[in-house]
């Protein structure tokens, strides 16, 4: 079953979370890599964003689910609706015959309401979880990428030490050319340790800042979502009470 694209939901908070991933680099490497966590801001976060993934995926299950028994019921509202006008034109009561005629017409409106939940709950629920489930997504990217920082950082430490500990040995071992070329190396790997620890603590920065951005407007955008979703099923439900109201005198008339 087709079910309607959305034309207006946006995850406004994904912005900043895609511009961060922008800045870190837009292709990331799958190959895992361990590192131990010495912030705790991060550890927390990384569970955090772990527990959100999953559980955005089972809600956005459950929804497409909804939607699914939304249009089923729809469909049987409808074959419901067909049945009662069968009957109303071979009933030979005619106030029975009335009442089924309008059975039927009040249970077409109520498919169509059931179409329009349906809708609704598709292009408001559904999508804003999608589009959610992506965002955690490049999320869960970009803290992989700050551990790759971390790992190319710790590489070039690794490579200092051992540079320094050859230097020592040539100089000991009265090498002096060979020495003024593993000072040259130590001097060269020495800076790539200081740009490796500035770019791991800027990227550490710059997730914090980032997603603490997105924390505040994903709030705000689960908040609207909660209040438009709210609004329309109460809107959806105030007009299946008119059209059974409207029906009731015409089911009281039946003689």
């Amino acid at each position: 079953m087709e079910l309607p694209k959305a034309t207006n939901t946006s995850a406004l908070s994904g912005a900043g979370v895609m511009r961060l991933f922008n800045k870190v680099g837009e292709t990331v490497n799958k190959i895992t890599y361990k590192m131990d966590e010495s912030d705790p801001w991060f550890e927390e976060k990384t569970q955090q964003i772990e527990n959100l993934d999953t559980q955005l995926r089972k809600l956005h299950s459950s929804v497409e689910t909804l939607v699914m028994h939304r249009k089923d019921l729809a469909i049987l509202t409808a074959a419901f609706a067909k049945s009662a006008a069968m009957l109303s034109n071979c009933e030979e009561h005619t106030s029975l015959s009335r009442a089924l005629s309008q059975l039927a017409e009040v249970e077409e409106k109520v498919e169509a309401l059931h179409n329009e939940q349906a809708n609704a709950d598709f292009s408001v629920l559904c999508e804003l979880l999608k589009d959610y489930i992506a965002l955690i997504g490049s999320i869960k990217d970009v803290f992989h990428e700050r551990v790759k920082v971390f790992q190319n950082w710790q590489h070039s430490q690794q490579m200092l030490n051992k540079k320094r500990e050859q230097k020592a040995k040539l100089e000991l071992s009265g090498k002096p050319d060979k020495g003024n070329q593993a000072s040259v190396e130590v001097v060269e790997w020495e800076a790539k340790v200081e740009r490796g620890q500035e770019e791991f603590d800027n990227i550490s920065k710059m997730i914090k800042k980032e997603l603490e951005r997105f924390e505040v407007n994903r709030v705000k955008d689960f908040k609207a979502v909660i209040i438009q979703y709210l609004e329309n099923l109460m809107t959806h439900q105030q007009q299946l009470i008119k059209y059974w109201e409207a029906f009731l005198p015409e089911a009281k008339a039946i003689a």
